[in-house]
């Protein structure tokens, strides 16, 4: 998902010109010097934007990634990013365990598979799960964030595991997005980003494999 996101990325980029369509304008440049001109602010706005994004409206993760790539450029844009959805993703997190806890718990529990990787004692399972669903999500984010909250998962182990684990994956698609705008360097952010997408994948191949989770298991009802 992620590689097909960065190919995707780059051919609309090589096919349309975007990068040359806002060096043309203008338009993009305008952006970024006021984002610089007013960066308090301009950083304030995106964390609210990205945290109402992840909880009330529903929005793709790649969205603040992407959008933070190209305001911020790759490294405060990778920060801002997980700034922004580790906090969107805590607030998703209570609103899930004071609010749908008690009417989705019964119904999760009847599947097997997320009863034992969700709701074990233990918590070394569920530790499992939210590190490979957040490296490479097998739930939507935004739904990821109210299912963890109906769980018996630590608030402090899910908001340090979300913020770590999502790292490699924020910063690929951040420093992907910042390569489109990167003029002659795009080429070095593009390599970067596939490169970190390609770390992931393995990893969380190698994970799923030696935990033995089937992503159409978890999926079923």
């Amino acid at each position: 998902m992620f590689l097909l996101c960065l190919l995707i990325l780059f051919l609309c980029n090589q096919i349309f010109g975007w990068s040359r369509y806002w060096k043309d304008l203008d338009n993009l440049k305008g952006l970024r010097d006021l984002v610089q001109d007013n960066l308090p602010a301009a950083v304030g706005v995106y964390l609210l934007f990205t945290i109402v994004g992840c909880v009330a409206l529903a929005l793709p993760g790649i969205t603040f990634a992407l959008l933070g790539g190209m305001l911020f450029g790759p490294w405060l844009g990778t920060l801002c990013c997980l700034a922004g959805t580790t906090l969107g993703a805590m607030v998703s997190f209570w609103a899930g365990r004071y609010f749908l806890r008690d009417s989705l718990k019964p119904v999760v529990m009847k599947n097997a598979l997320l009863k034992k990787w969700l709701f074990d004692q233990s918590g070394d399972h569920q530790l499992v799960l939210l590190m490979i669903t957040r490296l490479i999500p097998l739930f939507p984010f935004n739904l990821q964030n109210f299912a963890y909250g109906i769980t018996d998962m630590p608030f402090r182990t899910y908001a340090f595991g979300t913020f770590l684990f999502m790292i490699p994956g924020t910063a690929a698609y951040t420093i992907g997005a910042a390569g489109i705008t990167a003029g002659k360097h795009r080429f070095l952010y593009f390599g970067a980003a596939l490169v970190l997408v390609l770390l992931v994948s393995l990893l969380s191949m190698r994970l799923k494999k030696n935990y033995h989770i089937d992503e159409k298991e978890i999926k079923e009802k």
